[in-house]
């Protein structure tokens, strides 16, 4: 029952918060190793469509007040299953199972920040 409680508070939450959500995201933890790092700037297009191999910016189910970045495994019924490319250090799916589709804000684009590994990402 916990979960499904947490799961119905991330997803007002989501509603409330879509209209502030950030274009951008700055990437905080080693999760999404080697693609992308900790500090790394990227630019993201809102949608609540996405695909396998898409990098996608979520709110974090168990912490609504976060946003994470995962790398889509499958589309499900239930949402999307989400993986990080680290998964020694990665949260994903594997802990909070499939993210519903609300709760997805956008699929990450383009790396703008640092300059040395700026470009399209993915």
């Amino acid at each position: 029952m916990g979960t499904l409680r947490r799961r119905r508070r991330a997803l007002l939450a989501a509603g409330a918060r879509l209209a502030h959500v950030p274009a951008r995201v700055v990437v905080a933890g080693p999760s999404m190793l080697p693609t992308l790092a900790d500090g790394d700037r990227c630019r993201v297009s809102r949608t609540r469509r996405a695909a396998p191999g898409d990098l996608v910016v979520l709110v974090d189910p168990e912490d609504p007040g976060q946003f994470i970045v995962k790398r889509v495994v499958e589309v499900v019924p239930d949402g999307i299953v989400v993986a990080g490319d680290n998964p020694g250090a990665s949260r994903d799916s594997r802990h909070f199972g499939a993210v519903p589709r609300e709760l997805l804000v956008g699929v990450v684009r383009h790396r703008y920040a640092p300059r040395d590994r700026a470009g399209p990402v993915g």
